[in-house]
C-alpha cells in the first residue's frame, strides 16, 4: 500500500506541474487541489481499515495469534494476494495489526490499536441503534496530577469545542482519579461508549492533538472525562473537567474516595 501511494503521490505531482506549466496555472492554485486529492485518497484507504480489522476478529485474532497466508486472506478482501498482502502490511505499519512472518505465511494479532480501532466503530454503532446502557459507575481515589491540565484545558482551541460541544466552560485544570483494581476493567467500557470529540488545532507554533471527551457526573456535578489522543495514560488513570473546582466544591483531598458514574447516552446539543 505505501508503494501505491507513493505512485499515486508522483502521478498528482507530474499532474498539478503539467497545469502548472504547460496550462499557466497559477502553481498557487495547484498546490490546494493537490493536498485535497491527498486528503482524499487518505480517508478513502481508511474508509477500509475496520473492514479488514473486523475481518480478522472473526478469525480470531483478537485473542490469539492467527496463522494465515496473504493468498487466504484473499478470500476477505476480494483482492489479488499481493493486494491482500499489502494490505496486511499496512495494517502492520499503522501500528493496527501484530505480524510475524513464518513458513507458509504469517502469524497475525490485532494490536491494542486495532482493538480501540473497533471498540470505537462498536460505539458508534451501539449510538446509532440506541443500544447503550444508561450510565457506568467507576471508583478510585483523588490524586495530584502534574498540573499540566491547567495549561491545557485554559487554551481557546479547546475551551471554546468545550464550550460547544459540552455545554460548558472548564474550570482550568483536571480532577485526577486513579481507579481501583474493579474500575480498571469497567474503564475498557468507556472506550466503547460514542465519544463527544474536540478537535485539535495549531496555534501557529504548535500543533495540539485530538480529544475524546465522555460525559460524566461527580457526586451530581456535570463534568467529562477527558482523554487526549496522543497520551498514553496509564490504565487506572482517569482525567476530570468540570465548570467548577470540583476539589473546593466537593470538599475533598488527595487520597479521598470518588465515585464517577460516565453517561453512555449524551447528545452535546
Amino acid at each position: 500500500m505505501r508503494k501505491r501511494g507513493v505512485v499515486h503521490k508522483i502521478r498528482y505531482v507530474c499532474f498539478y506541474f503539467w497545469h502548472y506549466k504547460f496550462e499557466s496555472k497559477p502553481l498557487s492554485t495547484c498546490i490546494p487541489i493537490f493536498e485535497t486529492h491527498l486528503k482524499i485518497e487518505a480517508k478513502v484507504s481508511a474508509m477500509y481499515v475496520v473492514e479488514y480489522l473486523k475481518k480478522l476478529a472473526l478469525l480470531g485474532a483478537i485473542d490469539k495469534p492467527i496463522k494465515i497466508s496473504s493468498s487466504e486472506f484473499t478470500k476477505y478482501t476480494s483482492s489479488s494476494s499481493k493486494t491482500a498482502a499489502r494490505i496486511l502490511k499496512q495494517l502492520e505499519n499503522e501500528n493496527f495489526i501484530d505480524r510475524k512472518i513464518i513458513t507458509g505465511g504469517q502469524l497475525v494479532t490485532i494490536s491494542e490499536g486495532g482493538v480501540k480501532r473497533l471498540r470505537a466503530e462498536y460505539a458508534d454503532y451501539r449510538y446509532i441503534f440506541g443500544e447503550d446502557e444508561e450510565s457506568i459507575e467507576m471508583y478510585g481515589y483523588l490524586i495530584s496530577g502534574l498540573g499540566e491540565g491547567q495549561y491545557y484545558i485554559g487554551l481557546e482551541g479547546y475551551r471554546s469545542q468545550f464550550q460547544e460541544n459540552l455545554n460548558f466552560l472548564p474550570f482550568p485544570g483536571t480532577f485526577n482519579v486513579q481507579l481501583t483494581d474493579f474500575s480498571v476493567n469497567m474503564r475498557e467500557k468507556v472506550d466503547m461508549i460514542h465519544a463527544i470529540p474536540i478537535s485539535g488545532f495549531t496555534d501557529g507554533q504548535r500543533t495540539f492533538g485530538a480529544v475524546k471527551c465522555y460525559s460524566a457526573q461527580i457526586e451530581g456535578i456535570r463534568s467529562a472525562v477527558v482523554v487526549p489522543d496522543r497520551s498514553h495514560y496509564p490504565d487506572d488513570l482517569v482525567e476530570i473537567i468540570a465548570p467548577v473546582n470540583l476539589r473546593k466544591t466537593l470538599g475533598l483531598k488527595d487520597g479521598d474516595k470518588v465515585k464517577i458514574v460516565v453517561d453512555y447516552r449524551y447528545t452535546s446539543k
